[in-house]
C-alpha cells in the first residue's frame, strides 16, 4: 500500500514540475530569489525544508524575510525581522512548527524548516524580502 501512495505522490510531483516548467518559460518579470525551485514533496508527519536563497549570496540576518501563503488569513507562515523571529501575526496552524537558521541566513540561505507536515500545509509558499523587492515561490505537495 505504501508503495502505491509513494508512486501516486511521485506522479503528482512530476505533473507539477512539467506544468511549472512551462510557466517559467514565460516569466512575469518579477525578480526571483535564485530562480524557481522544484516542488517539495513530503508525507504527513515529516519535517521538510522549503528552499529560498539569495543570488548572489549575501548576509540576510539583518533583513526582513516574510514566508507566507497568499490564500491564508493571516497569510504569514514565518517572519524574520532584523535578527529575530517575529511571530505575532503568524497563522495559528503553523505555531511552533517553523524556523529559520541564523547560520544559514549569514550565507543567504533563507530556507524555511517546517516540522510535522500536515495535509493542510500543501500549497504555494512565498519567500519575500521587502528591502530587495525580491521573491520566490515554492510548491509543497503533501501525500498521506
Amino acid at each position: 500500500r505504501m508503495l502505491c501512495l509513494k508512486d501516486e505522490l511521485f506522479v503528482k510531483v512530476f505533473q507539477h514540475i512539467v506544468h511549472h516548467r512551462l510557466i517559467y518559460l514565460c516569466p512575469s518579470g518579477q525578480s526571483l530569489v535564485g530562480g524557481p525551485p522544484p516542488p517539495v514533496a513530503a508525507l504527513v508527519g515529516e519535517d521538510i525544508l522549503l528552499p529560498c536563497r539569495l543570488d548572489p549570496a549575501a548576509d540576510a540576518v539583518s533583513m526582513i524575510i516574510e514566508w507566507g501563503r497568499p490564500n491564508l488569513k493571516p497569510r504569514f507562515v514565518h517572519v524574520w525581522h532584523e535578527g529575530q523571529d517575529l511571530l505575532v501575526n503568524q497563522n495559528p496552524s503553523y505555531k511552533g512548527r517553523t524556523s529559520l537558521s541564523t547560520d544559514k541566513l549569514k550565507h543567504g540561505d533563507l530556507s524555511l524548516r517546517l516540522s510535522k507536515v500536515k495535509v493542510s500545509d500543501g500549497g504555494t509558499y512565498r519567500c519575500f524580502i521587502p528591502k530587495l523587492s525580491r521573491e520566490s515561490t515554492v510548491q509543497l505537495i503533501v501525500g498521506e
